[in-house]
């Protein structure tokens, strides 16, 4: 805040160019907003992107951080770093198989791993097919 100095007794504020909101008040916090079923297609479609490399690393106190490169969207000039993803729908996806994890790198303090989207396994159908019957015509 600026301020100048009147008298000995009274400060008197100066406009500011502007004030800035704190971050807390600015948006809700990653870690307290719901997950939603949106949310883990959202996810899984990012994860899914062959543009987005996405990884996982776990650090040496067993903190697991899901990120992707997020490039640059020509229109708003956005992009160009990584972004996180929210690790409990990250876990959630792994724990049920549709992503899995590529080869290690290790570094003293954390795991590296490539994080894709499972191979799907074609399934068999629910029931099997019947074949049409078959006339003999005399």
């Amino acid at each position: 805040m600026l301020a100048t100095v009147d008298r000995s007794t009274t400060l008197v504020d100066l406009p500011t160019v502007r004030r800035r909101r704190a971050r807390a008040a600015a948006a809700p916090s990653p870690a307290t907003a719901p997950a939603s079923p949106g949310t883990t297609a959202d996810v899984l479609r990012i994860i899914a992107d062959p543009r987005t490399p996405t990884y996982v690393t776990v650090f040496a106190g067993g903190r697991r951080r899901y990120s992707y490169w997020r490039p640059i969207d020509p229109v708003t000039g956005a992009g160009g770093c990584y972004a996180a993803l929210p690790t409990a729908e990250c876990d959630e996806l792994q724990a049920s198989g549709r992503i899995t994890l590529g080869e290690p790198v290790v570094d003293p303090n954390r795991t590296t791993y490539r994080v894709r989207t499972a191979a799907r396994v074609p399934q068999a159908p629910a029931r099997p097919a019947v074949a049409p019957e078959r006339r003999r015509v005399a």
